[in-house]
């Protein structure tokens, strides 16, 4: 039985012609195809490339000592680094959170915009019932809720400075339902007491994770002050596509079909500003797969008039409300 993807190819370049633009109408079939193939180029450039994830996420602090024992031996990260008043933690040799300290600042106002929270993403649920069972033993007081998104189960919790952080798990993306280009998430009940009877392992427990037991910044939370500027900026400009929408309310973002690589929204922050300097949010990183995806991201943000400061390697930018952004090749 013939289906739509083996009839002969002559129908669908008939089809492809006749929709074609009147610029392309009359060419040849090889100009025709030249065209497309343009267009399909300058439609890919307005994108951020499909491979694009999350980098690590920097904090300005104000405790070193205290947020780095918190990260290390709550959150169970692994110190990579350690120079003068900067500590890289992260797994599998992958860095995930950058805590620098800064002894002049204070505190936002309440209301700022700036990070809701870091979310750590984990490959198994036995490695994220191991971060968990870590946080009810040394700092159950920091555990602020737990949900199942469809697409995740997650738990959350805040750091000692009051940073949001989100430790979670995805299922895989051939369970996740899409609705006219909308993933579908929710907020059912998540009970970590079950969580933890069901995937904690005798040896997690005993000895927590490890280095080997890789994990990575799924995405990034940002409170902001309005939802069609953070759509301008991290769609628009940025690149990122839609997938969620909450109204007035939230904007989840990605790319490559992800369910959301950052998302912001004005629970707490409506009609902020721009950021002043303070203690929380220091930058959010973007790893691009390559240099052409780079280039093609910072001639976007300046045809929109965003100030851009690279070195080749690196671009350097921020959003509307001073949240700082970093845009890198992966690896770099």
């Amino acid at each position: 039985m013939r289906t739509r993807h083996n009839r002969p190819a002559r129908h669908k370049t008939a089809r492809a012609a006749r929709g074609a633009p009147r610029a392309a109408r009359g060419m040849t079939r090889r100009d025709a195809g030249l065209y497309m193939l343009v267009n399909e180029t300058a439609a890919a450039s307005t994108r951020l490339a499909p491979a694009t994830a999350m980098g690590a996420v920097t904090l300005l602090v104000g405790d070193l000592d205290a947020q780095t024992a918190f990260y290390r031996d709550v959150i169970t990260l692994q110190v990579q680094d350690a120079v003068g008043d900067t500590v890289t933690l992260g797994r599998a040799g992958r860095p995930l959170v950058i805590l620098r300290h800064d002894a002049a600042l204070r505190h936002a106002a309440p209301g700022s915009a700036g990070l809701f929270h870091t979310a750590i993403l984990f490959e198994t649920q036995a490695a994220l019932a191991s971060a968990l069972y870590s946080v009810a033993r040394r700092a159950p007081q920091t555990f602020t809720g737990s949900a199942d998104h469809l697409v995740s189960q997650a738990f959350y919790l805040t750091d000692p400075e009051g940073n949001g952080i989100e430790l979670y798990w995805d299922r895989d993306r051939s369970e996740w339902s899409w609705t006219h280009g909308q993933v579908e998430m929710a907020t059912l009940h998540l009970d970590p007491n079950a969580f933890l009877r069901e995937h904690l392992t005798d040896a997690a427990g005993a000895t927590g994770s490890t280095d080997a037991d890789a994990a990575a910044i799924g995405h990034v939370h940002l409170s902001v002050g309005d939802v069609a500027t953070a759509r301008a900026f991290y769609v628009d400009a940025l690149g990122f596509d839609t997938t969620a929408s909450l109204g007035d309310q939230a904007l989840f973002v990605s790319a490559g079909g992800y369910h959301h690589h950052m998302a912001m929204n004005v629970w707490n922050s409506r009609g902020a500003g721009p950021r002043m300097p303070a203690l929380g949010l220091g930058r959010v990183d973007l790893a691009l797969p390559d240099d052409d995806g780079l280039g093609a991201l910072a001639e976007r943000l300046r045809h929109y008039g965003i100030d851009v400061q690279g070195d080749g390697r690196t671009l350097g930018f921020r959003d509307p409300w001073h949240n700082e952004l970093r845009a890198a090749v992966a690896g770099v």
